[in-house]
């Protein structure tokens, strides 16, 4: 695939990553997730290697939010048929990174990744995609629900 020698891609993680421009990120976000989105810092965007052979977690923009949030924005130019796998391993990379040993799960914020893709990948007629984690059961259908404990410590 021929690229510019600026290309949009590389323009757009040059911008969201300066402070000047949070406003600009922050109203992105605010839009796309339908909820006021203000930008406290932008964390380091390369997971460490735990061993030699494990893979690195690049993302290209990792920001906490005012909630704690961790957001994820990923820009890929490049088609990659196994991305979901992808999305899976830099979101998981990012949980098992916030926790030192003896601190509790309740520790973990949330998680919310948001790709930007160049290419098409899989088959649908809309343009914006978005998936949770939700436990159906299988014999009534209805859904897992926190208790109020679990409320409470969340």
């Amino acid at each position: 695939m021929n690229r510019k020698l600026v290309s949009f891609d590389w323009a757009i993680k040059k911008l969201l990553r300066s402070k000047a421009n949070f406003g600009i990120l922050e109203g992105f976000l605010s839009e796309l997730l339908f909820t006021d989105i203000e930008i406290l810092e932008v964390l380091e965007s390369e997971g460490n290697k735990d061993t030699e052979n494990d893979k690195y977690n690049r993302v290209d923009l990792k920001v906490k939010d005012k909630n704690q949030k961790i957001i994820i924005i990923e820009l890929q130019f490049s088609r990659q048929l196994d991305y979901m796998q992808r999305i899976l391993y830099g979101t998981s990379k990012t949980v098992a990174e916030q926790l030192k040993e003896g601190e509790p799960y309740s520790g973990i914020s949330k998680i919310i990744s948001i790709s930007i893709l160049y290419f098409l990948y899989g088959e649908g007629s809309d343009y914006i995609y978005r998936g949770t984690t939700n436990f159906i059961g299988m014999h009534n259908h209805q859904e897992l629900r926190l208790s109020e404990q679990q409320k409470d410590l969340y």
